[in-house]
């Protein structure tokens, strides 16, 4: 009868933080796994020494490198996923063999563990249990006495081995958060806890619940010090990271120089940001926008992020103009270009909708539009009179949309379509396709963009008969040719700027 595999927690140090049950398995184990770096002896068996049974055979998982260079094809990822293999194999053979094998894990076995390749590679051919622990920074939050998220706050767990850029961005974007994987990173995580404004406060903690353990401010530590056991924990407020516009006090609003900006950030590679809307967002206190588009805006030293949802627009941009009315120098964020079915409608919106809002100055900077991005990579598409619609009914009911699609048809114009398809309108690209037919030819040339810019893009030429609704969804813009588009010998796609009478 085959063995059975065990993933336990044993803590982050403290012996007394082994739970009863993992201790007890350890006891009963026919074989102890547990992995350890060259020249190290394991965190995790020192932490069980007294549990450990003395007939156990113990399997020592020697990592082969580093996170330095590799002599191996795949790098340190191939050279890590080969250790696992053979990790794998030597336990499969036990298992196989019907003894039960216990693999120690510091902290819980799921979180940032290794514990996991195995559990990857053997639990779909042996019963398998995994025994949570207690992670790390829930030693770390004890050892300070501080609490890490209160109410509503949400919670993030960052490698600090990401990029320093994204790890400020994230760290703006929460409440609480942990960051894990220090030793050479932090003054990285440093430089972006600072430019996220999260550095005071902030909690260094080294060696939770060890006999060497020791906590002080982020602020303090001098980097050279930073050992692999160690971690930062930046403590949420309770309140979340809703800011509320300020309210100016007697007299600040006729002082105040606050303004929004609405700026279009492109369809999505930096290089598509234009050094106008650069330097604006450069300059500038407060972005406010669909999270995703914030998301793409670099943290700095005193930016203040609001991202919300997709269909808020008008609580977004009556937040802006508050925020500017207090004295606040606000970018309210688009992809593509913001006066393309983005941001910039609805802030001009909102503001007419609020007499208090009506002096506060809204400038709105171009960006490179979806449209134009595709028609580029196709090739001149709308080189001619061309029209852009939306296919949504979210602000418009149906029955405009088909209405404005046969007058485009009609006149005989290229047609950009934006928002073609989402999860609840599926029928509109086949309605769309239905309606173009009754007075274009079935030939008449389609162009179908997806993540156009992205790392996914893809360029589909087709035609209006061969056009399938089905294949289409939210990150398409489709370009319907007019009579005179044409494909050149080359696969290029191009509407003559000349038209016969």
């Amino acid at each position: 009868m085959p063995g059975s595999l065990y993933g336990v927690g044993v803590g982050p140090g403290d012996p007394e933080l082994v739970t009863l049950k993992t201790a007890r398995l350890i006891r009963s184990a026919d074989v102890v796994a547990y992995h350890q770096g060259v020249g190290k002896r394991s965190n995790a068996r020192r932490i069980v020494d007294d549990l450990v049974p003395e007939g156990a055979v113990e399997e020592v998982l020697q990592y082969p490198v580093t996170t330095g260079e590799v002599q191996h094809p795949g790098g340190y990822a191939g050279a890590m996923a080969d250790f696992y293999e053979e990790c794998a194999e030597r336990l499969r053979a036990h298992l196989a063999a019907g003894r039960d094998v216990v693999v120690l894990a510091e902290g819980d076995p799921m979180f940032y563990g290794s514990f996991m390749y195995l559990h990857d590679r053997l639990s779909g051919d042996f019963e398998t249990e995994v025994v949570a622990g207690v992670p790390a920074f829930a030693a770390a939050t004890a050892l300070a006495a501080t609490p890490l998220v209160r109410q509503t706050d949400v919670l993030t767990v960052l490698p600090g081995t990401l990029p320093e850029a994204e790890l400020a961005r994230r760290l703006a974007d929460t409440d609480g958060a942990i960051i894990m994987k220090l030793g050479r990173t932090f003054p990285a995580v440093r430089s972006a806890l600072e430019q996220a404004g999260r550095l005071e406060g902030a909690l260094y903690v080294e060696r939770a619940s060890m006999p060497e353990q020791r906590w002080l401010p982020v602020a303090d530590v001098d980097p050279s010090s930073v050992p692999y056991f160690s971690l930062v924990v930046v403590p949420g407020d309770g309140h979340g990271r809703r800011y509320d516009a300020p309210e100016p006090s007697a007299g600040a609003a006729e002082a105040a120089q606050g303004e929004v900006v609405v700026v279009g950030l492109g369809p999505g590679p930096d290089g598509w940001l234009t050094p106008e809307a650069s330097d604006e967002l450069s300059r500038v206190g407060h972005v406010v926008g669909y999270a995703p588009y914030v998301a793409r805006v670099p943290q700095r030293v005193g930016l203040v992020r609001h991202a919300s949802g997709n269909t808020v627009e008008i609580d977004r941009a009556t937040h802006a103009l508050e925020l500017a009315r207090a004295g606040e120098r606000v970018a309210v964020v688009s992809g593509g270009d913001a006066g393309v079915f983005g941001m910039a409608t609805a802030v001009l919106e909102a503001q007419e909708a609020r007499s208090d809002l009506h002096d506060v100055a809204v400038r709105v900077v171009p960006g490179v539009s979806a449209v134009q991005a595709v028609a580029a990579r196709a090739g001149a598409p709308i080189g001619g009179d061309f029209a852009v619609m939306s296919l949504s009914d979210r602000l418009k009911p149906w029955s405009v949309v088909e209405r404005r699609l046969r007058a485009v048809a009609d006149a005989d114009l290229v047609l950009a379509v934006y928002n073609p398809r989402s999860r609840s309108r599926t029928t509109q690209v086949a309605d769309m396709r239905r309606i173009l037919l009754e007075h274009r030819d079935p030939g008449t040339v389609v162009v179908v963009g997806r993540d156009v810019g992205r790392a996914e893009e893809s360029l589909v030429v087709t035609t209006l008969h061969d056009l399938d609704p089905e294949s289409i969804d939210m990150k398409c813009l489709l370009v319907v040719g007019s009579s005179t588009t044409r494909v050149s010998p080359t696969g290029a796609v191009w509407t003559p700027r000349s038209v016969e009478p």
